[in-house]
């Protein structure tokens, strides 16, 4: 059949996935958003669902303050014995560890910590023993993959950590996955950064301790060499294995969608994609399109795939819910789900600083959207936000200054602000429809009131890009109330269709 990428759309970056009992799982980092890793469950790994978050405590993962595009980076999901093991890294904190659960859409463990370096942790059950993984640096300081045998239950490293390969030669050498299959332990990372020049390469070794030989036609899988016309599809890294129920092989691997054919932004975040694995009778593998990964991809599986299922509304399913991320702590007292609304209680924290404001948002994962949204209460404002980061977000909101209320049309990028428009409301003007059209290259901004649907500006959204704000986070639609006086906010009737485009 014929699959259209990404299988995963919006910010969900870093997939990791594994098998277990009949279904498969993916993984996603998260960073400095709670509800931390989301999990996504699948038959025929090609139509996904949210089924779970890993991260739900603060005794599991300390966000508090942490910079945008800190904390929790790049998970890795196994399955081995009836027990989950996702294991991550806080980046802000420089820790790795592995948190476990028999049941994937119940509680997870608290986390138990491994002293080894570097960041996009990985594990591998082979037999009795458990190998760690790991980038990191070598005794001379050079980037490299590090490993160790630990012992799961406690952690505790029963070898010491070293390094077993510094890669193709790519910068930024991260993403270690090490595999047994047959006689192969297979090595594989990703190199270039997580950008235009991303690539997937590996080496394999009979010993999981190497030494290892690399693929003398690294990279298996980049979109580096493409641009204009040939693809829209770029970042193409950052890869984990899974064989189906079949036999086949895939690769399930971080992308983005660039805004336009000449347009070197991306908003969106960085997806979910997939590719299929070929083997060759020397036990090396290619992937993809001839090593690159195409919106259409021919694979051997069978199925329907689903495009219809990343609109959003204020529907009691529990898939719906687990959508919903907050910046940094949740502070549960100010988050109130009602019928076919959300009530927010404001604090005196804005969307400008690193800390917690009352926010509840949903990852965009389409560049054709359509929102509308009733907002209503006593907030000193509150309001619909596009945001990528404290520095770089526009917002429509609904402000009261004493018995007047007004909406505001406010865009912030970087150092700069400003309020691009105010429409006063009538005096007994106790609700606003909110509305936003956006496009891949601009948000447009709407009111209705008692004075009937009013225009307030548009705004591009390349300045919501990674290339303008940087990071590796994705826009996200959040609903926000800040009020110093802790007063509330009502939202009803959102009704949010992003249309599945490339």
């Amino acid at each position: 059949m014929k699959i259209q990428n990404p299988i995963i759309r919006g910010f969900y970056p870093d997939p990791s996935i594994c098998q277990a009992e009949g279904k498969y799982y993916i993984a996603c980092s998260s960073f400095q958003y709670l509800p931390g890793v989301p999990i996504f469950e699948s038959e025929d790994l090609v139509n996904w669902k949210q089924v779970a978050n890993a991260l739900t405590r603060t005794t599991q993962v300390e966000l508090h303050k942490v910079p945008s595009s800190g904390g929790v980076f790049a998970p890795t999901l196994r399955y081995h014995e009836g027990t989950f093991y996702m294991v991550t890294n806080n980046n802000t904190f420089g820790k790795n560890f592995y948190i476990s659960t028999t049941d994937i859409r119940g509680e997870w463990s608290d986390p138990i910590f491994v002293d080894q370096e570097g960041i996009d942790p990985s594990l591998l059950f082979d037999g009795e023993k458990v190998y760690f993984t790991s980038n990191g640096t070598d005794e001379a300081g050079k980037g490299c993959i590090l490993q160790c045998e630990i012992d799961i239950k406690t952690g505790r490293k029963l070898t010491e950590s070293i390094p077993v390969w510094h890669g193709s030669g790519g910068r930024y050498l991260e993403s270690p996955h090490l595999y047994h299959i047959g006689e192969w332990y297979y090595l594989m990372a990703a190199e270039g950064g997580t950008e235009y020049g991303h690539m997937i390469t590996y080496a394999r070794s009979q010993s999981p301790f190497g030494p290892f030989e690399e693929y003398t036609h690294n990279p298996a899988l980049t979109n580096r060499n493409l641009g204009g016309n040939e693809s829209r599809i770029q970042g193409i890294g950052h890869g984990d294995l899974i064989c189906d129920r079949q036999g086949n092989y895939y690769i399930v691997c971080l992308g983005f969608r660039q805004s336009g054919q000449w347009q070197p932004y991306h908003h969106l975040g960085r997806e979910v994609f997939l590719a299929p694995v070929f083997w060759q009778q020397d036990g090396w593998f290619t992937a993809g399109d001839h090593g690159v990964v195409t919106e259409w991809m021919e694979v051997p599986l069978n199925g329907k795939q689903d495009t219809d299922v990343y609109n959003v509304s204020f529907q009691a399913s529990e898939e719906n819910k687990l959508r919903w991320s907050y910046l940094r702590d949740y502070h549960k007292e100010n988050y109130e789900f009602v019928e076919n609304g959300l009530r927010l209680r404001g604090t005196g924290i804005s969307l400008n600083q690193v800390d917690s404001p009352t926010f509840a948002g949903v990852r965009q994962s389409e560049f054709d959207t359509h929102l509308v949204v009733t907002v209503s209460g006593d907030a000193q404002e509150a309001g619909v936000t596009f945001y990528m980061d404290e520095d770089q977000h526009y917002d429509l909101a609904l402000i009261r200054a004493g018995q007047k209320r007004k909406v505001m049309l406010r865009l912030r990028t970087g150092d700069a602000e400003a309020v691009v428009k105010c429409i006063e409301c009538d005096q007994d003007c106790g609700k606003v429809r909110l509305e936003v059209i956006s496009t891949a290259e601009k948000y447009e901004f709407y009111c209705q009131t008692d004075r009937g649907r009013e225009f307030l500006g548009s705004a591009r959204t390349k300045y919501l890009s990674s290339e303008v704000a940087g990071g590796f986070t994705g826009v996200l639609m959040g609903l926000y109330a800040v009020d110093e006086e802790n007063k509330w906010a009502e939202f009803h009737d959102l009704n949010w269709e992003q249309k599945i485009s490339l």
